[in-house]
Protein backbone atom coordinates (compact mmCIF):
# COMPACT_ATOMS: atom_id res chain seq x y z
CA UNK A 1 0.00 0.00 0.00
CA UNK A 2 1.48 3.35 -1.04
CA UNK A 3 2.64 5.83 1.57
CA UNK A 4 0.30 8.47 0.13
CA UNK A 5 -2.72 6.18 0.62
CA UNK A 6 -1.59 5.36 4.16
CA UNK A 7 -1.44 9.05 4.98
CA UNK A 8 -4.93 9.52 3.54
CA UNK A 9 -6.22 6.65 5.68
CA UNK A 10 -4.52 8.11 8.76
CA UNK A 11 -6.29 11.40 8.10
CA UNK A 12 -9.55 9.47 7.67
CA UNK A 13 -9.06 7.84 11.07
CA UNK A 14 -8.51 11.22 12.75
CA UNK A 15 -11.48 12.72 10.92
CA UNK A 16 -13.58 9.79 12.13
CA UNK A 17 -12.70 10.58 15.75
CA UNK A 18 -13.47 14.26 15.15
CA UNK A 19 -16.73 13.38 13.42
CA UNK A 20 -17.89 11.36 16.44
CA UNK A 21 -17.88 14.40 18.71
CA UNK A 22 -20.01 16.65 16.55
CA UNK A 23 -22.76 18.23 18.69
CA UNK A 24 -25.75 16.39 17.21
CA UNK A 25 -23.98 13.04 17.65
CA UNK A 26 -22.93 13.65 21.25
CA UNK A 27 -26.33 15.06 22.23
CA UNK A 28 -28.17 12.10 20.74
CA UNK A 29 -26.02 9.50 22.45
CA UNK A 30 -26.15 11.39 25.76
CA UNK A 31 -29.85 10.55 25.96
CA UNK A 32 -28.90 6.86 25.77
CA UNK A 33 -26.07 7.25 28.28
CA UNK A 34 -28.51 8.88 30.68
CA UNK A 35 -30.45 5.61 30.87
CA UNK A 36 -27.40 3.50 31.77
CA UNK A 37 -26.73 2.45 35.34
CA UNK A 38 -23.31 0.95 34.54
CA UNK A 39 -20.45 2.77 32.87
CA UNK A 40 -19.53 -0.08 30.53
CA UNK A 41 -23.06 0.02 29.14
CA UNK A 42 -22.68 3.70 28.31
CA UNK A 43 -19.39 2.91 26.60
CA UNK A 44 -20.91 0.08 24.57
CA UNK A 45 -23.79 2.35 23.53
CA UNK A 46 -21.21 4.57 21.87
CA UNK A 47 -19.62 1.64 20.08
CA UNK A 48 -22.99 0.46 18.75
CA UNK A 49 -23.73 4.00 17.58
CA UNK A 50 -20.47 3.89 15.65
CA UNK A 51 -21.30 0.50 14.15
CA UNK A 52 -24.70 1.70 12.90
CA UNK A 53 -23.19 4.90 11.59
CA UNK A 54 -20.42 3.07 9.72
CA UNK A 55 -22.82 0.51 8.24
CA UNK A 56 -24.91 3.23 6.61
CA UNK A 57 -21.93 5.21 5.38
CA UNK A 58 -20.39 2.09 3.91
CA UNK A 59 -23.51 0.82 2.13
CA UNK A 60 -24.75 4.15 0.77
CA UNK A 61 -21.26 5.51 0.21
CA UNK A 62 -20.01 2.54 -1.80
CA UNK A 63 -23.13 2.44 -4.00
CA UNK A 64 -22.71 6.12 -4.85
CA UNK A 65 -18.94 5.85 -5.32
CA UNK A 66 -19.29 2.89 -7.70
CA UNK A 67 -22.03 4.67 -9.63
CA UNK A 68 -20.01 7.90 -9.50
CA UNK A 69 -23.14 9.67 -8.33
CA UNK A 70 -24.12 11.87 -5.40
CA UNK A 71 -27.21 12.50 -3.29
CA UNK A 72 -29.28 15.47 -4.56
CA UNK A 73 -29.12 18.50 -2.27
CA UNK A 74 -32.80 18.33 -1.37
CA UNK A 75 -32.54 14.68 -0.35
CA UNK A 76 -29.34 15.28 1.61
CA UNK A 77 -30.90 18.13 3.58
CA UNK A 78 -34.08 16.13 4.15
CA UNK A 79 -32.02 13.34 5.70
CA UNK A 80 -30.36 15.93 7.92
CA UNK A 81 -33.83 17.16 8.90
CA UNK A 82 -34.63 13.61 9.99
CA UNK A 83 -31.81 13.92 12.53
CA UNK A 84 -33.57 16.93 14.05
CA UNK A 85 -36.81 14.97 14.39
CA UNK A 86 -34.89 12.12 16.01
CA UNK A 87 -33.20 14.48 18.49
CA UNK A 88 -36.57 15.85 19.59
CA UNK A 89 -37.95 12.33 19.99
CA UNK A 90 -34.93 11.18 22.00
CA UNK A 91 -35.07 14.28 24.14
CA UNK A 92 -38.74 13.91 24.96
CA UNK A 93 -38.23 10.20 25.68
CA UNK A 94 -35.45 11.03 28.15
CA UNK A 95 -37.49 13.76 29.85
CA UNK A 96 -40.40 11.43 30.52
CA UNK A 97 -38.41 8.21 31.01
CA UNK A 98 -38.51 8.48 34.81
CA UNK A 99 -42.28 7.92 34.75
CA UNK A 100 -41.73 4.47 33.27
CA UNK A 101 -38.49 3.49 35.00
CA UNK A 102 -40.13 0.49 36.67
CA UNK A 103 -40.87 -1.03 33.27
CA UNK A 104 -37.35 -0.75 31.90
CA UNK A 105 -35.30 -2.98 34.14
CA UNK A 106 -34.30 -5.16 31.14
CA UNK A 107 -33.21 -2.60 28.62
CA UNK A 108 -29.54 -3.40 27.97
CA UNK A 109 -29.95 -4.99 24.55
CA UNK A 110 -32.68 -2.58 23.49
CA UNK A 111 -30.40 0.35 24.39
CA UNK A 112 -27.65 -1.03 22.14
CA UNK A 113 -30.13 -1.54 19.31
CA UNK A 114 -31.43 1.98 19.85
CA UNK A 115 -27.89 3.35 19.76
CA UNK A 116 -27.23 1.48 16.52
CA UNK A 117 -30.40 2.89 14.96
CA UNK A 118 -29.41 6.41 16.03
CA UNK A 119 -26.04 5.87 14.38
CA UNK A 120 -27.79 4.48 11.31
CA UNK A 121 -29.88 7.68 10.94
CA UNK A 122 -26.82 9.87 11.49
CA UNK A 123 -25.01 7.83 8.85
CA UNK A 124 -27.80 8.44 6.35
CA UNK A 125 -27.64 12.16 7.06
CA UNK A 126 -23.87 12.26 6.68
CA UNK A 127 -23.54 10.01 3.66
CA UNK A 128 -23.60 12.85 1.12
CA UNK A 129 -20.66 14.64 2.73
CA UNK A 130 -18.85 11.33 3.24
CA UNK A 131 -19.09 10.45 -0.44
CA UNK A 132 -17.72 13.83 -1.50
CA UNK A 133 -14.88 13.54 1.03
CA UNK A 134 -14.03 9.99 -0.03
CA UNK A 135 -14.14 10.69 -3.76
CA UNK A 136 -11.78 13.63 -3.29
CA UNK A 137 -9.35 11.54 -1.22
CA UNK A 138 -9.03 8.26 -3.15
CA UNK A 139 -8.83 7.11 -6.77
CA UNK A 140 -10.43 3.65 -6.80
CA UNK A 141 -13.58 2.12 -5.30
CA UNK A 142 -11.67 -0.39 -3.13
CA UNK A 143 -9.66 2.47 -1.66
CA UNK A 144 -12.94 4.22 -0.89
CA UNK A 145 -14.14 1.11 0.95
CA UNK A 146 -10.97 1.00 3.05
CA UNK A 147 -11.19 4.73 3.71
CA UNK A 148 -14.78 4.53 4.96
CA UNK A 149 -13.91 1.50 7.10
CA UNK A 150 -10.95 3.29 8.72
CA UNK A 151 -13.08 6.40 9.16
CA UNK A 152 -15.66 4.19 10.88
CA UNK A 153 -13.09 2.74 13.27
CA UNK A 154 -12.07 6.25 14.25
CA UNK A 155 -15.72 7.17 14.75
CA UNK A 156 -16.33 4.13 16.99
CA UNK A 157 -13.27 4.91 19.10
CA UNK A 158 -14.17 8.57 19.41
CA UNK A 159 -17.71 7.78 20.46
CA UNK A 160 -16.49 5.07 22.86
CA UNK A 161 -14.38 7.63 24.68
CA UNK A 162 -17.07 10.28 24.68
CA UNK A 163 -19.93 8.09 25.88
CA UNK A 164 -17.70 6.80 28.66
CA UNK A 165 -17.17 10.36 29.85
CA UNK A 166 -20.84 11.23 29.35
CA UNK A 167 -21.92 8.20 31.36
CA UNK A 168 -19.93 9.13 34.48
CA UNK A 169 -22.39 11.67 35.98
CA UNK A 170 -25.36 9.37 35.35
CA UNK A 171 -23.68 6.30 36.81
CA UNK A 172 -22.27 8.07 39.87
CA UNK A 173 -25.70 9.52 40.75
CA UNK A 174 -27.72 6.35 40.12
CA UNK A 175 -28.48 5.97 43.86
CA UNK A 176 -29.66 9.57 44.19
CA UNK A 177 -32.92 9.58 42.24
CA UNK A 178 -33.46 13.35 42.41
CA UNK A 179 -30.03 14.29 41.03
CA UNK A 180 -30.04 11.43 38.52
CA UNK A 181 -33.48 12.43 37.27
CA UNK A 182 -32.33 16.04 36.96
CA UNK A 183 -29.32 15.04 34.86
CA UNK A 184 -31.50 12.81 32.68
CA UNK A 185 -34.08 15.51 32.11
CA UNK A 186 -31.34 18.05 31.40
CA UNK A 187 -29.93 15.74 28.71
CA UNK A 188 -33.45 15.38 27.32
CA UNK A 189 -34.07 19.12 27.32
CA UNK A 190 -30.78 19.83 25.53
CA UNK A 191 -31.57 17.18 22.90
CA UNK A 192 -35.09 18.56 22.37
CA UNK A 193 -34.03 22.19 22.07
CA UNK A 194 -31.08 21.38 19.83
CA UNK A 195 -33.34 19.25 17.64
CA UNK A 196 -35.81 22.13 17.21
CA UNK A 197 -32.95 24.51 16.41
CA UNK A 198 -31.46 21.96 13.99
CA UNK A 199 -34.73 21.69 12.05
CA UNK A 200 -35.29 25.46 12.06
CA UNK A 201 -31.79 26.12 10.77
CA UNK A 202 -32.15 23.58 7.96
CA UNK A 203 -35.68 24.56 7.06
CA UNK A 204 -35.46 28.35 7.25
CA UNK A 205 -31.83 29.46 7.19
CA UNK A 206 -30.56 26.86 4.72
CA UNK A 207 -33.71 26.87 2.60
CA UNK A 208 -34.97 23.28 2.92
CA UNK A 209 -38.59 24.41 3.26
CA UNK A 210 -38.20 26.41 0.03
CA UNK A 211 -36.99 23.25 -1.74
CA UNK A 212 -39.92 21.25 -0.37
CA UNK A 213 -42.66 23.74 -1.22
CA UNK A 214 -41.40 25.46 -4.36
Amino acid sequence: MEASLLSVLAVGFVLGIKHAIEPDHVIAVSTIASQSKKLWRSSLAGVFWGIGHTMTLFIVGMVLIILKDEIPEGWAMSLEFLVGIMLVYLGMSAIFSWKHSHVHSKRGRSSYLKSMMIGFVHGLAGSAAMVLLTMSSVEQAWQGAVYIFIFGIGTCMGMLAFTTVLGIPFVTTKDNKIINRSFTQLAGAVSTLFGVYYMYNLGVNEGLFSIWFR
